[in-house]
């Protein structure tokens, strides 16, 4: 079984640029504030998804493994 991820945006960095959506349309949607959240916060992992939060202008997505916390976007320094 593949890893499960759990991923959050931060509303206070978001700008609504909207390259996750782009880069992830399956996980990712804008609201009416043009602010990004993931369309289901818990998802198998997924390359786009990871894309998606490293090509954030504002690194404002942030995913850790669901069994256990540990991150996968940003690493840890």
């Amino acid at each position: 079984m593949g890893d499960r991820w759990h991923v959050e945006v931060d509303r206070s960095l978001c700008i609504g640029s909207a390259q996750c959506v782009h880069r992830a349309p399956e996980g990712f949607s804008l609201d009416g504030g043009m602010q990004s959240h993931p369309l289901a916060p818990d998802m198998d992992a997924n390359e786009q998804v990871l894309a998606a939060a490293e090509n954030c202008p504002v690194e404002a997505i942030m995913i850790t493994l669901l069994a256990g916390g540990e991150p996968v976007f940003p690493p840890e320094e």
